[in-house]
């Protein structure tokens, strides 16, 4: 039996993986941690690493879906407890993760913008278009579109998928987020991300290739948020027992 703590358990995500763990035989979830602790969650909960570092629970593995904000209390008990942890928040700055690749020489640490399979097989599947695309001249556009209630722009997942693309590239390619104050061409060597917020959108994500006469499209479609619940637990359970190292969802689908 692997055990769990759910760090931003309190959160929407926070209750997605405990709720999809209760569906998930060999994972039990032993404890939670958020400053916002509200109703009973079926298991203990603490407001702070520190609290929970000094109840005595043991763990195999840790899931964050809090905020980045919450890194350096974070990164200071994984290091403490030994316990591996999987990082699902975004809005890193480049600062944060250096700290975290610093804690990885001491501890399993898995980090994914995006914690979904189908997600992450679209990488895989980009690095290999992407070069071959961009030799025939396709220009590069990401549109991606979530619920008005996220805050960073653009999502994660976005820049994930672009820095997939840019780093399979010959020729250094810039992002460009914003074209309202330009009067000009679209230069070839850049990467359009336009980011959406309306509803109540999981998350979606088109990756354009616009060519001369034709189009082609990659789509991933988030339909609940359960999906990123499934594919944490299934990344804690692969980063259970692990030793220190830096690992991503690719390690985990192979």
């Amino acid at each position: 039996m692997i055990r769990v703590i759910i760090s931003g358990c309190s959160g929407h995500m926070g209750r997605m993986v405990a709720s999809q763990a209760e569906k998930l035989a060999g994972v039990t979830i032993v404890a939670g941690i958020d400053p916002f602790t509200g109703p009973d969650h079926g298991f203990p909960t603490f407001k702070s690493h520190e609290e929970c570092m000094g109840s005595g629970i043991e763990a195999d593995v840790l899931i964050d879906f809090s905020s980045a904000s919450a890194l350096p209390g974070l990164l200071a008990y994984g290091r403490e407890k030994k316990i591996p942890m999987v990082l699902c928040a975004t809005g890193y700055t480049e600062e944060d993760r250096i700290q975290i690749e610093k804690a990885s020489s001491e501890v399993a640490i898995l980090r994914s913008a995006n914690m979904t399979l189908g997600i992450n097989l679209l990488v895989k599947l980009l690095k290999e278009a992407a070069p071959i695309l961009q030799e025939a001249g396709f220009d590069i556009e990401i549109v991606e579109k979530h619920h008005n209630l996220k805050k960073d722009a653009p999502s994660g997942t976005a820049l994930l998928l672009a820095d997939a693309i840019r780093d399979s590239l010959p020729e250094k390619y810039d992002y460009v987020y914003d074209r309202s104050d330009r009067n000009e061409k679209r230069p070839v060597t850049e990467i359009g991300i336009s980011a959406v917020r309306a509803g109540t959108i999981p998350g979606d994500h088109d990756v354009i290739f616009g060519g001369e006469d034709e189009v082609i499209t990659f789509t991933h479609r988030a339909y609940s948020k359960a999906v990123f619940a499934k594919g944490a637990l299934k990344a804690a359970m692969f980063l259970a027992g692990k030793g220190p190292g830096l690992y991503t969802m690719s390690d985990v689908i192979g």
